[in-house]
């Protein structure tokens, strides 16, 4: 066991993290030929260029005649996995902290550095990056001494590009992250961090060995389901999973054990003996909190059954995706899914459709509201359709976040108009090095989950990073916009909006319906109202559209494409009362500006 080192990496978006994992696969002999990243593995991660999972991965390195096993855990960057992050940390000992030497410390990484302090792990600082012309590694040393308050010697610089300072980095996990600790002889206890849904073998979840040892055969119990299963096969990760016999404290593994429904793996439990069970459950991490919700629905309803079991075996693989049934006129039946961010809800809808070929339509993101009627009775609710009477509300709350936002002075002066405009209050401002500054705002969260982040990022040209945290509720005057279509409500374009933005939101939202939705044989009234108040209206003119017009003569196959092709756009809609509503028109409200 002392000869065992679990850690993770952990850095903001773009800092290199997975560049310099696969560095460290190829130095080790992990792998012997890299092509792309090699971790991450999921078609949206390459062509994104970004970690969506967590990969774990087992090395094993020759230090001073001793072999090392290197359990290593590549983490995303992104704020809206923060969720994938802090279950690494959960099953790690220590981490590499990696800071870009041309961008220097950013939002994120001062994020995923807190949490990791929380947990105790022994941090090693890096800087990335280093054979970039506009490297600027001093300047980035003194940020990171006065972040960490380590000593400049301990800082290591690297290049996940030329593989430069990968033998120190290794030699450095060695020796300053602490080997595990636990008991070999102990009651077996083991940490779930993570769960892959596999078509063949079930589900198979992914466990770090606290205590006691795993034989393959034994008979295992789930601690906080009760469930009981047989150990078919455990084995490590490596580029594939490879099987062993047994697993002892300190491991990183996984286990096959034929597990069909997605219902009895929770993240975040402990697995023990049936013959010799520990007495109480490692403590988890914590319950995830999700931030922006939105409507998934399929787009023929007798499909609902197979989207809830893709939701399901997505929600082994992220087990930040919550999700519950709900029902809305013109939809009909689909899920009130939680998010932790709106990158996040775009990448489930693009799995969605890639891993398990559903087709969704997605309604407008909103976050959740405490809503009390005159009786002094709290109701939270998710979704404007849910809101009770306008006359039976005494008062709504709203949830606040606390954001900061690092920049460099030159983009000060917009920034703080954006956050204004989302009606931000200043906290502070603090100058971390140089010419770089970190913002501290409270915030509606209902203002930042649309737009905030995109709109950040091109007024600052993208240097400034963000981050934030959930700080509580508060009363906010906040009114129900409803759209008519010819005078009936579209339940899924109703949104909860502050009652000074209503109306130009209304206007906006009407001029915007008005140029996507196609024009019928009859006029069609767009109306936005606040109750029975009609606060702005757009009319479409009546048309009449014949799609095999430019046919002259030929053959009937060629009319007879162009109406299937209008057939096909006609299933994406989703009839409403006697007009059509494209896709696209409930994903326009995210973007009016």
């Amino acid at each position: 066991m002392k000869n065992i080192r679990n850690f993770c990496i952990i850095a903001h978006i773009d800092h290199g993290k997975s560049t310099l994992a696969d560095r460290l696969l190829e130095f080790t002999k992990t792998i012997t030929v890299t092509s792309g990243q090699m971790l991450d593995d999921m078609d949206l991660e390459k062509e994104r260029g970004i970690t969506i999972k967590s990969h774990a991965i087992q090395m094993e390195y020759m230090h001073n005649g001793e072999k090392y096993i290197l359990n290593l855990i590549d983490t995303p960057g992104h704020v809206d996995f923060s969720y994938e992050v802090s279950r690494s940390i959960a099953a790690c000992e220590g981490a590499l902290l990696i800071v870009d030497a041309s961008q220097g410390v950013q939002a994120q990484t001062i994020s995923n550095l807190y949490m990791a302090i929380e947990h105790d792990l022994e941090i090693v600082p890096i800087i990335n990056k280093c054979d970039m012309a506009s490297a600027n590694p001093e300047e980035v040393e003194d940020e990171i001494v006065e972040l960490l308050g380590c000593k400049r010697e301990e800082i290591i610089r690297a290049s996940g590009k030329t593989g430069m300072g990968v033998e120190d980095i290794l030699t450095a996990v060695i020796d300053r992250v602490p080997a595990p600790t636990g008991d070999d002889n102990a009651p077996l206890q083991a940490l779930i961090f993570d769960s892959v849904f596999n078509s063949f073998r079930g589900i198979i979840a992914y466990f770090k060995i606290e205590n006691g040892v795993i034989r393959s055969g034994d008979k295992v119990k789930f601690f906080n389901t009760g469930k009981e299963y047989l150990a078919d096969e455990i084995g490590v990760l490596k580029m594939d999973m490879v099987p062993r016999k047994e697993l002892r404290t300190g491991d990183v593994g996984y286990i096959i054990s034929g597990i069909k429904t997605s219902k009895e793996v929770k993240v975040g439990d402990t697995i023990t003996q049936v013959s010799n069970p520990c007495s109480e459950a490692i403590d988890g991490f914590e319950e995830v909190k999700p931030m922006v919700f939105a409507g998934l629905y399929p787009i023929e309803a007798e499909d609902f059954e197979d989207l809830r079991a893709s939701l399901e075996k997505l929600q082994l693989n992220d087990a930040s995706l919550t999700f519950q049934p709900e029902s809305s006129l013109a939809l009909g039946f689909g899920f009130r899914c939680g998010f932790l961010g709106l990158l996040h809800m775009e990448i489930i809808q693009e799995r969605l459709d890639r891993e398990f070929d559903m087709n969704v339509i997605t309604t407008v993101p909103n976050v959740s509201y405490n809503i009390y009627d005159k009786h002094g009775e709290m109701k939270e609710v998710h979704n404007p359709g849910g809101m009770p009477d306008p006359t039976l509300i005494d008062h709504i709350e709203e949830p606040y976040i606390k954001a900061s936002v690092i920049t460099t002075t030159d983009y000060i002066g917009p920034i703080m108009s954006l956050c204004l405009g989302k009606r931000g209050e200043l906290l502070k401002q603090e100058y971390i090095s140089g010419n770089r500054v970190e913002l501290h705002y409270y915030m509606p969260l209902g203002e930042i989950v649309i737009d905030f982040y995109d709109r950040l990022k091109s007024i600052s040209k993208g240097y400034a990073s963000f981050d934030y945290h959930p700080c509580g509720f508060r009363t906010s005057k906040l009114v129900k916009l409803d759209v008519l279509l010819n005078g009936e409500s579209v339940d899924a374009l109703s949104t909860l909006t502050h009652v000074d933005n209503a109306y130009d939101m209304g206007r906006r939202m009407c001029e915007k319906l008005k140029e996507l939705i196609p024009r019928q044989q009859f006029d069609i009234a767009i109306q936005a109202a606040i109750g029975s108040k009609i606060i702005a209206r757009e009319t479409i003119k009546a048309l009449r559209k014949d799609v095999t017009a430019k046919c002259y003569g030929g053959d009937v196959s060629r009319k007879r494409k162009l109406l299937e092709k209008q057939k096909k756009g006609k299933k994406r809609m989703k009839q409403i009362g006697s007009v059509e509503v494209p896709q696209k028109a409930f994903l326009a409200v995210l973007k009016l500006d």
